[in-house]
């Protein structure tokens, strides 16, 4: 039986459009915008783009109960 080696090589990528951002973070494309608090960068030539290091940032805060969202305790007094 022959052998073979496959060398592949990934670039790295950090940013994201907002499909890749959602699969990234295991949300559907749809629901991700409304639920999803990590703003996008507006990159130059105007794409919105998702840091990743954001989004690891968001679901950390998640995991420790962290994120509360401000709207609704502001309603509350």
């Amino acid at each position: 039986m022959a052998s073979a080696t496959l060398n592949i090589k990934v670039a790295p990528r950090r940013m994201l459009p907002a499909r890749e951002a959602a699969d990234y973070c295991g949300l559907p494309a749809k629901r991700f915008p409304h639920e999803c608090r990590v703003s996008p960068v507006v990159m130059p030539g105007g794409a919105k783009l998702y840091d990743m290091h954001d989004l690891d940032r968001w679901i950390d805060s998640l995991k420790s109960g962290d994120d509360v969202d401000d709207d609704i305790v502001g309603r509350l007094g």
